[in-house]
This record gives structure tokens, sequence and C-alpha cells, in this order.
């Protein structure tokens, strides 16, 4: 980054990882630039040069007071932000004498401390985002600890409550910080670590839940356990990542190793460069022969996950063990000749002839390990299937208690076992060839949450087949394998991309810079997904996630009423909101039953039809709560509903032309839906402390009847944030939830854009 005609060590000795820093840095480099490359006009003190130098002064004095902004604020950093100020405008300062030609000789040093001081305040200011990141974690593992430790279920869910609000910031700012990131292995770390927290917070709900409704159950323990475990390493990992090149934080070795894990690709593809760099330099000198070995050493050693895998053909495992012992003796005889050409001198075709074996040798054992990888890659949507049927079958049979129905469990688990024992070797040889840092990342902690979460659902399946009866275990059951789902559906992905990225079929390679069909408009098939920008997906990915943590609080606050009449019309309006909550939740990510904006945009409008049918039937039950203050309290609740319910009805009905306007109008009803649904909750809790209070019966809170619900009949398993319960609705409302949308279409109303 460093400008032309620019010594550029001073500015080089901070590493820019942000693009933030970078864009602010640009404009000023190049207009340095300019000035470094007229700086004999500078001394003549030319008029237009001057005029330049004092307006980079300014844009210098305006720059140095913002950051004396951030130094007020943020004592930690204060000492050294206003000693980087005072350099900063003391070198802008500076240039502005250069260029009224008192010091034309100075331009280039004038410019590097320039550069230099600007470029310091701006890590400084970043250090500060990278504080308030790191706060946001320790408070979400500060609430993770108090979760851990909670005695009751009504302590569970103050502490739950608490646990949602520090997780929706810490997506926001992970978010933010995962747009900003220059460096792609950074940012596809982010992102992993995020999905851990967000899919993990569906399990520790449940996990959590039945660890409290059965304390001496050990399976149910080691559930909750493991899930706290996993969340705990995204973090640190969010640690890692956010403090990584920060002037003073240097990571030790031992620290990056966790995260970082060389590939088989990427140690053949440095050792042909160290290759042709010894080609280049006509030999290698005894430093360079020492880093051939120990790349040859780490080669091998990634080449034995092929050869020691068990389902590995027998030909890939001879072929590769053939051109490891191959190049091993390329190289032997390379630093062979290099030692002989150092010593006694001698023409280069010795050297030529050995570095084309070494490379010949390098390219075949990559097409082998590739080979070897697609191989099994080509399997692995067939596995993934099976699996998929394996956990439905166990989750089918656990609740049965018999000896048969163990029997069946203990043969159906080792059938699991070995699944995922294989689905992990395909995940880590993708891995191996993984081309770019993005897929190493994605094939990395595909394995990592295969290999952690994969066995919890026979453990969960454990639990419910010692306590049949319970709700709470047979939804946790349910969770973990939708999440075993969800990972089985992340390595089908990721090998199908591989396999498409590594076919060696001369049209694909032709073609592979074109835009893929359905991303650009370019031809006329259906979209499957509209890309957002990182702008827009941040802004809705939030909103969508304050969502689910408030339909996450309301489903704990109706778990906690076990002995509510089954027919309360109270407790089901609830339930059947909370799930409508979340399937609009599960859009902002992409999944879920609503497919088209126009599925959104009905769900809203039933969303908005149901929260009013819960205003009446609240109310009616208000008439029969004692005055006082919880019924002034329910009241102020209450009479905000019909408000927000109107907002949102005007949302949803809104037209739009457009893509830009779609979006505006999806992020407007979400926002809507999560302000209704936030006073829906606080409406809910109000009405459950009148009946935990005594001042009223839960039984006699109104119950469903024709007459005032319309004849809908919900039939909800909502205790939690299963994704099968957020599926589950009235007949009506699962034909408006899929119909009415259609599939998006190219040449279709804007509204019916899928997302």
């Amino acid at each position: 980054m460093a400008a032309a005609g620019l010594p550029d060590g001073d500015v080089h000795m901070y590493q820019i990882k942000t693009r933030s820093i970078e864009k602010t840095l640009l404009p000023l480099i190049k207009q340095i630039s300019s000035l470094v490359a007229t700086r004999g006009e500078a001394a003549a003190g030319g008029a237009a040069v001057q005029r330049v130098g004092a307006a980079v002064c300014c844009a210098v004095e305006r720059f140095v007071a913002v950051g004396e902004t951030i130094a007020d604020d943020n004592p930690d950093v204060r000492h050294s932000m206003v000693l980087a100020c005072k350099e900063a405008r003391a070198a802008g300062r500076a240039i502005e004498r250069v260029c009224a030609g008192a010091d034309g000789a100075g331009m280039v040093s004038a410019a590097r401390a320039l550069l230099a001081s600007v470029t310091r305040v701006l890590l400084l200011a970043d250090m500060v985002v990278v504080r308030q990141l790191l706060l946001a974690k320790d408070k979400v593992a500060r609430s993770l600890d108090r979760l851990e430790s909670v005695s009751n279920f009504a302590e569970f869910v103050r502490a739950f409550t608490e646990f949602g609000g520090g997780m929706v910031e810490l997506a926001r700012l992970t978010a933010e910080r995962r747009a900003d990131l220059r460096d792609e292995r950074r940012k596809a770390q982010v992102a992993a670590a995020r999905n851990v927290l967000e899919r993990s917070t569906l399990m520790l709900l449940t996990s959590s839940k039945t660890c409290l409704r059965h304390p001496g159950s050990a399976s149910a323990r080691e559930n909750r356990d493991t899930v706290f475990c996993q969340m705990r390493r995204a973090m640190d990992l969010i640690h890692y990542v956010v403090r990584d090149g920060l002037p003073g934080h240097e990571e030790h070795s031992h620290e990056a190793a966790q995260w970082e894990a060389g590939t088989a690709l990427g140690a053949l593809r440095g050792l042909s460069t160290q290759v042709r760099t010894a080609r280049a330099r006509g030999g290698a000198d005894a430093g360079r022969r020492r880093a051939l070995a120990a790349t040859l050493r780490a080669l091998v050693e990634r080449t034995h996950d092929f050869t020691d895998s068990a389902y590995t053909s027998h030909e890939h495992r001879q072929r590769i063990l053939a051109l490891a012992e191959r190049i091993a003796y390329e190289l032997e005889r390379l630093v062979a000749v290099a030692v002989s050409l150092e010593e006694q001198g001698g023409s280069g075709a010795a050297l030529e002839s050995a570095c084309t074996g070494a490379t010949s040798a390098a390219s075949e054992l990559e097409r082998a390990l590739v080979s070897a990888a697609r191989e099994q890659a080509r399997d692995l949507s067939s596995l993934a299937d099976d699996a998929r049927k394996l956990a439905s079958d166990l989750a089918h049979i656990a609740s049965s208690c018999g000896e048969r129905e163990s029997e069946r469990l203990h043969n159906i688990a080792s059938q699991l076992h070995e699944q995922l024992d294989h689905i992990i070797e395909v995940c880590k040889l993708l891995r191996h060839i993984a081309m770019s840092e993005t897929l190493q990342v994605s094939a990395k902690f595909a394995e990592i949450n295969l290999r952690i979460y994969g066995p919890q659902v026979v453990t969960a399946a454990r639990t419910l087949a010692a306590h049949p009866s319970s709700a709470a275990a047979r939804e946790n059951l349910d969770v973990f394998v939708d999440m075993w789902a969800w990972l089985l559906a992340d390595a089908a992905r990721l090998a199908k991309e591989l396999l498409d990225l590594t076919d060696e079929r001369p049209d694909k390679q032709q073609y592979s810079s074109l835009p893929r069909p359905g991303k650009h408009g370019t031809t006329s098939k259906p979209l499957k997904a509209v890309r957002l920008d990182s702008d827009e997906q941040a802004k809705i990915a939030k909103s969508g996630l304050e969502m689910k943590m408030m339909s996450s609080e309301m489903d704990a606050e109706t778990e906690k009423w076990q002995g509510a009449d089954e027919n309360n019309d109270i407790v089901k309006r609830a339930k059947n909101m909370s799930s409508m909550a979340f399937a609009m939740y599960q859009f902002t990510k992409g999944e879920g039953r609503l497919n088209t904006t126009q599925d959104l945009f009905t769900q809203a409008e039933y969303f908005a039809e149901e929260a009013n049918r819960l205003y009446k039937i609240i109310r009616q039950f208000s008439y029969q709560v004692p005055a006082g203050t919880i019924k002034k309290e329910l009241l102020e609740h209450l009479d905000k509903v019909p408000t927000y319910v109107q907002q949102l009805q005007f949302t949803v009905k809104e037209p739009t032309v457009g893509r830009a306007a779609t979006f505006s109008k999806v992020d407007n009803v979400i926002q809507e839906t999560k302000h209704l649904m936030n006073v829906i909750s606080k409406v809910v809790t109000t009405c459950f402390d009148c009946a935990n209070k005594g001042l009223i019966p839960l039984d006699k809170a109104i119950n469903k009847t024709s007459t005032n619900t319309g004849g809908d009949s919900y039939k909800l398993d909502f205790t939690g944030l299963s994704a099968a319960g957020a599926g589950r609705g009235s007949s009506r409302d699962e034909e408006a939830a899929g119909g009415g949308g259609g599939d998006a279409k190219p040449g279709g109303s804007s509204s019916d854009t899928a997302m």
C-alpha cells in the first residue's frame, strides 16, 4: 500500500488488517504521492502545491480532532492517542511548510512521518473497536457462566434473557468486524465462530432445560456441558481473530496452532515455489535447503491423512505413497546438486534437471491427492442422506424403553457413529485439497462441529430413552437432530462446491469466470436467491437475531407453566406467535419454510391477526384481575398492542417496486414484527405474574372457543427453539406461509423476490 516514490519502511511497520483503515489512508497516500512526485515544484513554492499542502494540513487537523475526542472517551488509549495526534498534527504542519517552499528538500521525510503518525492514530482507534468487541464477548462469557450455575428454572429464564441481550450485541459487533477484515481466512473464521454461537443457542436452551428437569441424568449433563464448551471455544476464536495483528498483542505460536492448520495442497505449492526459487537463483544455500527439508516433512505428515484413512482405496493409497517417495528422492537429488554447485561450481544443467523432476513429482502428487479426495466426496451426499435417516430412526425409537427398543437404539447408535467417522474423514480430506482459505476454514469447522456435536445426538437419545415421558428430553433430542441435519447439509454443500472447483473438464475451466446462473440475472432460469450486500445482510440478520431472542424468551416463559390447562388460549396463542416469529427469523438466514419475500409478508399478516386475537383474549382475562399495580402494568402493556398491530398491517400492505424498495419493506416488516413481539412478550409475562401471585388461577384464563378465535386450531410442540416446532401451525397459516408468493422469477414482481 506504499505510494509510488515513498520509502515504505515506516508505513509498513504496521500491519493494516481492516478495510476501514485502508480506505481512510488511500486518499491521503494519493495526495502525498502527488506532492512527492512534484517535490521540485514544491521547493519552488508553486501556488498550486501550496494550496494542496494547506488542504492536507487542514484535513489532518480535522482528523486529529476526531482522534482527540476518541482519547477523551477512552482512558485506556488516552495517553498513546494524544501523543499520536500530536505527532500527526506536527507532520501535517511540516507538509504545509514544505509545500510553501520553506523546506523543499524534506518532502519525503515529512510524507513518511505523516503517513506513520496517521496510521498510528487509526490503529489506536481500531484498538478501541476491538476492546468494545472483547468487552461484549466477555459479557456473553459471564452470562454463560451464570447459565451454567443456575439451579432452578426461574433463575435460568432470567439468566437466559441476559444472555440473549449480550448475544445480540456480540452478533452485531462481530458482523461489523467481519465485514471490515481484509484477510479472507480471518473473515471465514469469524463467520464460522458466529455460526457456532448462533446454532448452539438453540441447544443451550433445550439442553439446559433438560438438565434442570432431570438433574441426576449424566447424559443430559453431557449434552449441556458439550454445548457450553463449544460456545466458549467459538468465543475464544473470536478473541484470537480480533486481536491478531494488533500492536503489542502478537499471539504465541501454540495459540495460533490451535486455530491454524496447514493443508497438503498448501505444502505442495509451497514446495513448488521453493524449487522455482532455487532454479531462479541457480542453487540453494544452507538456509533454503533446511526450508525444503521442513516443507517436505510437513507434506509427508499431511499426506498421512490420505494414506491412513480406512476409506481411501488401495490404488490411491499406493499411488500417494509412491509419489511421496519420489518427491523425497527428487528433493534429495536437488539438495545434492545445490551443495555440489556451492562447493565446486559447474553448469546449471544438473540443477535444471533436478528442479524439473521435483516440480513434476509435486504436480503428480497434487493430482493424486485431489483424485483420492474427490472419490470420497462423491459419496458424501448419499452418506449424509443415510445419516439423516439414522438420526430420524434414533429419535423415533428413543421414546420406547423396552429391552428390544434398547437393543435397537444401541445398534442404530453404532451405525450412526460409523457414518460419522466416514463423513469426518471426508471433510478432513476436502480441507487438504481446498484451494481458497475460506473453503479450508469451512472444511475444518465442518469437521470440528461434526466431531463434537455428532455423538451428542446419541447422548440426547439416551436421555429420552431413560425418561420417555419427558417433553424437555424429547424437544432436546429434536434440536440435536436438527443440528445434525444442518451439519450434514454443510458437509454435502462443501463437497459439491469442491467437486465443482476441482472438475478438470475444459468447458468448466473456460467459463468459470462468467457470472453463475441466478446470481446476476444473466439467464432466464428462476432465481434461487438474491445476494444481499454486506450492509443489507448485517442489518437484516441483526433484526432477525433480536426477534429470535424474543421468541426464545417467550418460549422459556411459557415452558414454566406446566400446570396450565392444555386448552388455555393465552398459552397457545403465545406459542403460535413465537413459532411464527422464529419462522421469520429463519427467513433472514435463507432457511425454513418461508421461501420468498411474499411468504414473509403473508406470514407477518397472519402474525398481526394472531396478535389481535390474543389482545382480545387477554382483554377479557384482565377483567378478572383485581385492581392494583400489576393490573395497571398489564393494561399499560396491553394498550400498546393495537398500535403495533396496525403499524405492522400498514407496512405489509405498502406496495413496492424494485429490489431496493423490497429490501426496505422486508427490513421494516421485521422491525415492526420485532416491536410487536416485544410488547406481546411483556403482556404474556405479566399475565403469568398475575397467576403466579395468586391474583387469579391460571386455569380461569379464557379457553379456546370457536366464537372468539375463528375456529383456528394450533398444534404446537413449542418448548424451545427447535426448527421442527417452528414449522408447526394451523393448516390455514401453513397455507398462507407457503402460498401466494410462488417461486421468484427474474421478470416477476419485486415483492416475489427470494431472499
